[in-house]
């Protein structure tokens, strides 16, 4: 039965790193502040579901966005 409690502080570490991560690639993208801060409080309040939406609609509208300007 301990060896269950290894495996869920494994997870829990691993979605701390994945959290930071994300963190840093949402502080270092080109969004707007406002844009930022909400992507930052879902990720931080709602860990996994906001690792997942981020994950979706994050990176791929923050590159649409450049694009769009860019192009």
């Amino acid at each position: 039965m301990q060896n269950n409690g290894y495996i869920w502080i494994t997870l829990a570490v691993i979605l701390a790193l994945v959290e930071l991560w994300a963190i840093k690639s949402i502080i270092g993208s080109k969004s707007k502040a406002d844009r930022k801060m909400l992507w930052i409080v879902l990720v931080v309040f709602v860990p996994l579901v906001g690792l997942i939406v981020w994950g979706v609609a994050g990176p791929k509208a923050i590159n649409n966005n450049a694009a769009s300007r860019n192009g």
